[in-house]
């Protein structure tokens, strides 16, 4: 079980700015601030829900800048967590926070209470598109907390956004190749929604600013994805969480509760129609990763039946010599014969 979090919201705590796209509140649906009581509660129901899977789990204090809250509070919240991971019942403790919260000092105070991963809400890699929506931080200080956070030993999770006002695929694209260079443990890729009550939300009204539809996120998330993952840098989140608050809040923009089912598929789309060979057999045999198995069939059956539209008859099988976005075709009576 990897990657699975205890998730603690600390909603808009902490931030010194307010972005043009931000309603933490919406986006956890939490109007309160967790207490110590609370982050206790929460991983003692966790531990008895998960039993032994527990240690592969991690005490996650999400929604808000962490490192930048009121130090007595993060403390307190920290020393609730502690004891469960000096017990091992979870395997440690990762946080969110500002490119611009992050120093030796405060690092060296998350180790001490069993802090094992950092994630930087970087947004974007292009000074102009930070700028433009008011996030108060660089990209110079985007390398320098991923370089901090590395030096100090803690695993490095970097999360951006697609779909930003003043942004496009390409800017999109090249923040993702700054990002991969400074060799993050872990992406979140989250495409821009445009929340009630927001400064976007505003410049959506006015017509200044147009979000990415749907299709259009899929397909730049997609490329994404295979992006990250060719160089080994596992997408551990691609899309925002569902939850009654942000579906109600939310005005405009590229949402969709099965966002990452969506990009897969069309990965795979992409994937089948280039490896199809010219002049093919109708009865095909398509391997790909035992995990890929759904993706490649597609949402709601979508490639499969795309393929029967095409004419073939296909029988998708698990190969686990394959990469997780990898397809190899061949024709059945091929496969008879290798047999």
């Amino acid at each position: 079980m990897k990657h699975a979090n205890i998730a603690i919201f600390v909603p808009h705590s902490g931030c010194p700015h307010q972005c043009s796209f931000c309603d933490q509140r919406s986006i956890t649906g939490q109007l309160s601030q967790p207490t110590p009581q609370d982050v206790t509660a929460a991983a003692s129901q966790a531990a008895r829900d998960l039993g032994e899977r527990s240690r592969e789990a991690e005490i996650a204090f999400f929604g808000g800048s962490f490192t930048a809250i009121p130090r007595a509070q993060m403390e307190s919240l920290l020393q609730a967590a502690a004891p469960f991971v000096r017990e091992g019942v979870f395997s440690g403790i990762r946080c969110s926070t500002r490119p611009d919260a992050v120093d030796r000092e405060v690092l060296s105070l998350l180790k001490s209470y069993g802090v094992t991963a950092v994630e930087l809400g970087a947004q974007s890699a292009d000074d102009r598109v930070l700028a433009l929506n008011r996030r108060g931080h660089t990209a110079q200080d985007i390398r320098q907390a991923s370089r901090l956070i590395r030096q100090a030993g803690l695993s490095l999770g970097l999360q951006m956004m697609t779909g930003l006002f003043g942004s496009s695929p390409e800017s999109d694209l090249a923040t993702a190749r700054e990002l991969a260079d400074l060799h993050p443990d872990t992406m979140r890729i989250y495409p821009t929604v445009v929340l009630r009550g927001t400064l976007l939300s505003q410049w959506y009204e006015q017509g200044r600013y147009r979000p990415p539809t749907l299709e259009e996120a899929v397909d730049l998330c997609a490329r994404l994805l295979v992006w990250f993952e060719q160089r080994q840098i596992p997408v551990i989140r691609l899309g925002l969480h569902d939850s009654e608050s942000l579906q109600s809040q939310r005005i405009a923009g590229p949402y969709h509760p099965a966002f990452r089912e969506l990009c897969e598929s069309r990965l795979f789309r992409q994937l089948l129609q280039q490896a199809l060979p010219v002049g093919a057999e109708k009865a095909l045999m398509i391997r790909v990763h035992p995990r890929s198995i759904s993706p490649c069939v597609g949402q709601k059956r979508s490639n499969r039946l795309w393929l029967e539209q095409q004419g073939f008859r296909v029988k998708i099988c698990p190969d686990d010599t394959l990469g997780r976005y990898e397809v190899r075709i061949s024709g059945l009576s091929e496969e008879k014969k290798n047999r």
